[in-house]
């Protein structure tokens, strides 16, 4: 095994990623309690929500009452998702200090996702990184489909290399690698990781893995012995894709915590809280949690 990082940032995407595919519209009152749970484990990033048209993901139309309603810890980041000028203006007004941007390495994919191709995505993004970096904003950047697509399979290595360069190039600080549709396995992880970071340093990629034929542990641990040092998780294993059939939840951040602290890597996470509140945000959503940790845990009690 290569040496793995000493310490690892989980950036929870359960209160956005988690909950914008849910059938059910949860309560904004919900989504200000779970965030405010989360910053209580100990977690440093938290995406909290999503300014995306409620046309798209009615979900999220609540946005602004969510990060306005939310006690905002000093040390925790709080990004928000934004598609275009007019979330950030939407996300400004309620005082967002860091958002993120999305886009994917599949042309089809985003044609589906977003109404524009890669390129297009692009150049509406210059606009909104231009205007966070005159306000000091941070922005962090997506590119999902990184191993595949549901509408056009595979997804070449240089499509995802050229999207990652070009988000980092505009001015993302961090971009995720995200396996939308979870059919990435630990070699092609490796491989895939390995053929970004030949063009975009390693300290500024993430990785994101949807747990669709439970590789995504496996993937992770893979990405973390090549040293990535930041990994995206949803509590509860929450989420999925609105725009990727048969695409399951994203890994669970209980999970990933469970197997970092086991191989003695430092998070920062108190386990027994993050559980807690991941089976509080199941038995809101009306199902078991899809941790097999927080399973376990509470079993146990």
């Amino acid at each position: 095994m290569s040496a793995l990082p000493a310490d690892v940032r989980i950036v929870e995407v359960g209160p956005r990623d988690g909950l914008q595919n849910e059938a059910a519209i949860v309560p904004a009152a919900t989504k200000i309690e779970l965030i405010d749970r989360l910053s209580a484990t100990g977690l440093r990033t938290i995406e909290a929500t999503s300014f995306v048209s409620p046309k798209w993901v009615p979900q999220l139309a609540d946005a602004a009452e969510v990060y306005a309603g939310i006690t905002r810890r000093p040390g925790i980041a709080y990004p928000v998702l934004v598609p275009n000028e007019t979330g950030f203006d939407r996300a400004r007004v309620v005082g967002v200090e860091e958002i993120a941007v999305f886009t994917a390495a599949s042309e089809a994919f985003n044609r589906t996702n977003i109404n524009a191709g890669i390129d297009e995505s692009l150049q509406r993004f210059a606009p909104v990184l231009a205007r966070a970096q005159a306000d000091g904003v941070r922005v962090r950047g997506y590119v999902s489909t990184v191993l595949g697509c549901p509408y056009q399979g595979a997804v070449p290595l240089a499509d995802v290399v050229r999207v990652a360069r070009s988000l980092h190039d505009m001015g993302c600080y961090e971009i995720s690698l995200g396996d939308t549709i979870g059919v990435g396995t630990p070699g092609k992880a490796r491989a895939m990781l390995r053929a970004v970071a030949s063009e975009v340093p390693l300290a500024a990629l993430a990785v994101h893995f949807h747990d669709t034929y439970g590789q995504a542990l496996a993937n992770l641990l893979a990405c973390l012995e090549d040293g990535v040092a930041v990994v995206d998780a949803s509590v509860s294993g929450a989420g999925g894709c609105p725009y990727a059939k048969g695409a399951s939840g994203n890994v669970a951040t209980e999970d990933v915590v469970y197997m970092l602290q086991g191989m003695g890597v430092h998070t920062g996470i108190d386990l027994d809280l993050l559980a807690e509140t991941g089976r509080w945000l199941a038995a809101r959503l009306g199902r078991s949690t899809h941790s097999k940790v927080g399973e376990a845990l509470a079993a146990r009690e």
